[in-house]
Formats: C-alpha cells, structure tokens, sequence
C-alpha cells in the first residue's frame, strides 16, 4: 500500500484486528499481483480510484458494493466498488473515491477512516489508471442509490459469502480468457472488482478452496470491463 496509510496508533486502533492484518499484507505485497498489466511507464490515461470500504454489519465483516444501472452506455448493469474518476478539484485518488461513494451511495464520508491505497491498475479496456483505495467504516451510515439513472442498487456484501466456495465461479470474458467471479447478493461480481476481491481474500488468508472448473459466460456481450 502506499498513499495515505494510516498510523495506527492515531487511527487504526478503531479497525478490527483482521483488517489490520490485511492492510499489512496488502503493503508488503507484490504489485504485479494485483494485475497482469503493470502501470508503470503508461501515461495520458485517465485516472481514477475506487472506495473498497469495509465495514461489520449483521452478518460480520462486510463491503460495500454497488450494481451500475441496465441503462448506462459503460459498464451496464455490472456490480462494482463505488468510484470513478479523479477530477482537477480533488486533492488525488482518496478524496476523488470518497466523493464518487458519496455521490454515488450517499455514504457519510465521517464515519470512514481512509487506511491506504493499493498500487494503480491499469484497465487497457476502458483505458483507465485506477487506485483503490482501502477504508473502514467505523460508523456505518444509511446507503442507497443517490442517482437510479446510474447505481441500481447499493449492497454490504458479507465476507463469508464472498469466502464460500459455493459462490466462487470463474468469468469467461469474451476475448476467450477467464478471470475469478462471485455470485453473491443477487449478482454476479467480475471483471476488476472481483479481481481486487479475489486478491484481498488471499491477503487476508480468508479463501477457501474452491472449483476453478465452474465458468460462466461474462454478463452481456456487449459490455466492458
């Protein structure tokens, strides 16, 4: 991790202990694991960054997800972190992935505690540079969709369900490879989203084993990651 990790000492002490653990693993890890396409040495893309919130609620530990509306010309209908891109007046990738949650879910952006950031992705498809960025919830809000035209529905997935094996597929993408998926929270969770997940998972030493052999045919031919 790098931008804006937080001292623990100052903030952390109000996120779980199996948070912290993955907020270390995630700075000591390797950033080509996170994608097969490194951003060094890309520019003149647009940039942007993404909230990966974690919270607990009633089913334990927890992250917010949102699933984009069926109208949109990009990304239709496909579940994602809440985010977008990093205008001129945000001061870089964290303030621009709290605006966009806020924007987007109308998550109050006083009860999240920013913990780091996860190296910059590069996505050829959209053509994007995207930074997660890594937060707690420590005083979760109420979250809907603030704009239906763009964010169908706003969802705290549990851990547990992204961890079981019964929910874990891979998505066949239409160029003929295939990358890690969930069906969780009447979705089906693929592309960058679950690729972060599926890689946070293993940080954290949460997967489970499960069927690599279960592919399903990416949602919508039509469509981008």
């Amino acid at each position: 991790m790098t931008e804006g990790v937080a001292d623990p000492a100052r903030r952390g002490a109000a996120a779980p202990e199996w948070l912290m653990r993955l907020v270390t693993a995630a700075r000591d890890a390797d950033p080509a694991s996170f994608s097969p396409m490194p951003a060094e040495g890309v520019e003149g893309l647009r940039e942007a960054a993404v909230l990966v919130l974690f919270g607990e609620g009633a089913s334990g530990p927890d992250v917010l997800l949102l699933q984009r509306s069926e109208d949109l010309r990009h990304h239709a209908g496909q579940p994602a972190f809440p985010g977008g891109g990093i205008d001129p007046g945000d001061d870089g990738p964290i303030a621009a992935a709290l605006r966009e949650a806020v924007e987007e879910t109308g998550v109050d952006p006083g009860g999240v505690d920013v913990l780091g950031t996860l190296p910059q992705l590069w996505l050829p498809p959209s053509g994007n540079l995207v930074t997660p960025v890594i937060a707690w919830w420590r005083e979760p809000s109420e979250v809907s969709p603030v704009d239906p035209i763009e964010v169908a529905a706003v969802s705290r997935v549990a851990l547990a369900d992204l961890c079981d094996p019964a929910n874990r597929v891979m998505v066949k993408h239409r160029l003929g490879y295939a990358s890690p998926g969930f069906r969780v929270a009447g979705m089906l969770v693929w592309g960058f989203t679950a690729g972060v997940l599926d890689r946070l998972l293993r940080l954290g030493g949460w997967e489970r084993e499960w069927d690599h052999e279960v592919v399903l045919p990416m949602p919508g031919a039509g469509r981008r990651d």
